[in-house]
């Protein structure tokens, strides 16, 4: 089903588009697809998209759906998104952001990733590594306002949630839980395992684009000391 999908029901004002239930890049082409191709339509009864690992939700305004097209919203957008969805194959997505973010895989900083090194035999600095090595995509924000669900993470680094969440995981800290890699955009309670920090905000509500990160944008972590940490921490 990865290039198809169904469509469920999500309260009286929304719904949401599923496909294959999988962490693939496969189905996330179709996921963005589809979202570009609505974004673009910018149909006024469509309030808000929002795109996930394998699926898509779509908020859209039942009162004027029903005043304008005098049936309900479900029906209208059932129709409307079979027609538009039909065109997504020749829409061209904007290219994919690509995103440098520091990160200092200091102890101090990264709690857990002295307990990762020592359970697979290895160092530290291979924990940094393989935490480096690969482009990660953003499949989606949630959780926190702006907190990037990002994977995979090679074989090598895939960790279970901690049995025990934290009460308290600083802003800019970086986890991995199972195959997915993310950063806490503002202190919270959580049970990632936490490897390191980064200094850049991922999250400022006085900007008009608040979100660091985006659904679709690639990211490499760049490996830094404490000291630049500091620095880039003290300047922003």
């Amino acid at each position: 089903m990865k290039s198809g999908y169904v469509i469920h029901p999500l309260g009286d004002s929304a719904a949401i588009l599923k496909w294959e239930q999988e962490i693939s890049m496969a189905v996330h082409q179709e996921v963005m697809k589809a979202y570009h191709c609505l974004r673009i339509s910018s149909s006024p009864y469509i309030l808000d998209l929002i795109p996930a690992y394998a699926s898509l939700t779509i908020v859209y305004d039942a009162a004027l759906i029903r005043n304008n097209e005098r049936v309900p919203g479900l029906q209208w957008l059932t129709a409307y998104i079979a027609t538009k969805i039909k065109t997504r194959d020749a829409i061209t997505a904007p290219a994919p952001r690509k995103l440098r973010i520091p990160v200092c895989y200091d102890p101090s900083l990264g709690p857990d990733i002295t307990e990762m090194a020592v359970s697979r035999k290895v160092t530290i600095a291979d924990i940094i590594a393989w935490h480096c090595e690969t482009v990660y995509t953003v499949y989606l924000t949630g959780f926190l306002p702006g907190f990037p669900y990002m994977g995979k993470v090679c074989a090598a680094l895939e960790t279970p949630r901690r049995p025990q969440p934290r009460l308290q995981v600083p802003a800019g800290s970086v986890g991995i839980a199972g195959a997915q890699t993310g950063i806490y955009p503002l202190a919270s309670p959580g049970g990632w395992n936490i490897i390191g920090q980064t200094p850049l905000r991922m999250f400022d509500a006085t900007h008009a684009d608040p979100c660091y990160c985006h659904p679709g944008d690639q990211v490499q972590f760049i490996p830094v000391t404490l000291e630049v940490f500091r620095q880039i921490q003290h300047e922003q």
